[in-house]
């Protein structure tokens, strides 16, 4: 089995237009949360999202972004940055053995949403040629294999909120496999529209401190009233090590173990003690074939609903027993809200960054710890010798992810 490693990161999210922006803003604990900017909110319940606001420029010109909707957008300009950061030609073509893996929970719903008016409104002949491939969920992923020439496999994962926890997980499984030497893999999303903000909303699942945007998203917080919907996307170059060594190519980490599992319980709820997310953590760390108190941090699922962050939290314990006492573990949505399908990309580069940079990040909006949850939360960004990290995702339909990143030696 060939081992797998990280050498490219890219990101555009709510706290930045790049890794080093982003990375920069979560270590400070600033938040990116703000008032809906998108659509008029005057009279909703929910008033508050974490927009992106400030796109990368020169990456896809406007010839480009009329024929793609909002979150190809986001994963055309991720990619590229990951790809600048692997030191791969952007020019020449990746070829058979490279492939992208780039995952959705809702993809192009704003093109959905725009053409049912327009067809309600006007007839057929006000939707645009271009709303079918604009709206197909694995048009991320196939328009970063055209424009980089990657004509290995091409996937698109559509498990919800783990949608980019998979996609990098099955990356890590082809490039560990033998099937592609270069995979570019993580997830984009942009659900911030009125339909998607209303439907969340009528779950009673988003947050509605409106008057204080960047504290909304409070995980494992006593005073948790929901998440806050996020957008964006976080991509990473996965790369064989001797294909990454063969170019000289720069290592950020070394992905040593992934899972995934089912509750087979609730369509949204996780079950009493999230079983099955104990199952992904432990079967994660088996295929790492490391011990529970070899993992130094946890990158939280941590969403700031009430059911979800209390059974983590039960999970995480049940998993790790002890050594919870001691593992830093927090949630980067407190400051980024939470992008659906997006969140694991997002989340595996800030687990990436924690290692290299040897900093823990805070869950930032943390103040009051609801006393069911026994773990360890930082509420501010501290240094730590980081060896080992882990990454949880987990989605509607009682699907879970896992992976387990490694600090590459320098």
């Amino acid at each position: 089995m060939n081992r797998v490693v990280v050498t490219g990161l890219g990101v555009v999210s709510p706290c930045g237009k790049d890794v080093a922006t982003t990375w920069d803003a979560v270590v400070a604990g600033r938040s990116g949360v703000g008032r809906i900017s998108r659509f008029c909110t005057d009279g909703w319940r929910v008033q508050i999202a974490a927009e992106v606001n400030d796109l990368p420029t020169g990456v896809i010109d406007a010839r480009e972004a009329r024929r793609m909707d909002r979150f190809t957008q986001f994963a055309m300009m991720a990619a590229h940055e990951a790809m600048l950061d692997a030191g791969l030609d952007t020019q020449r073509p990746l070829g058979p053995r490279a492939g992208v893996y780039v995952g959705s929970g809702i993809g192009g719903l704003n093109e959905i949403e725009q053409g049912a008016i327009a067809v309600h409104n006007d007839g057929p002949r006000a939707v645009g040629p271009f709303f079918i491939p604009k709206s197909l969920t694995n048009l991320a992923a196939g328009h970063i294999s055209i424009r980089y020439g990657a004509s290995g496999p091409s996937l698109c994962v559509s498990t919800a909120c783990a949608a980019g926890n998979h996609s990098i997980g099955e990356a890590w499984r082809l490039i560990r496999s033998g099937g592609a030497d270069v995979v570019l893999a993580g997830g984009a999303e942009a659900p911030i529209t009125p339909l998607s903000v209303a439907g969340f909303s009528v779950m009673r699942a988003l947050s509605v401190r409106n008057d204080d945007p960047p504290t909304a998203c409070r995980p494992f917080d006593i005073d948790r009233d929901g998440f806050v919907m996020g957008e964006g996307s976080g991509v990473l170059v996965l790369e064989s090590l001797d294909h990454a060594l063969s170019r000289d190519a720069h290592i950020h980490a070394e992905i040593v173990g992934y899972a995934l599992t089912s509750d087979a319980y609730h369509i949204t709820a996780p079950p009493p003690g999230h079983a099955g997310a104990a199952r992904c953590m432990q079967a994660a760390l088996d295929s790492a074939r490391v011990k529970p108190a070899d993992i130094d941090y946890i990158n939280a699922h941590g969403t700031s609903t009430g059911h979800n962050d209390l059974q983590e939290a039960r999970a995480i314990r049940a998993v790790f027993g002890s050594h919870t006492d001691k593992m830093p573990v927090s949630s980067t949505k407190s400051m980024m809200g939470h992008l659906l399908g997006a969140a694991g990309g997002l989340e595996a580069v800030c687990t990436v960054k924690a290692l290299t940079e040897g900093i823990v990040p805070p869950t930032a909006t943390l103040t009051r710890v609801d006393p069911e949850i026994e773990l360890k939360l930082p509420t501010t960004a501290h240094s730590a010798q980081l060896e080992l990290a882990l990454s949880n995702a987990f989605g509607f339909g009682g699907t879970n992810a896992t992976l387990v990143f490694r600090r590459w030696p320098t």
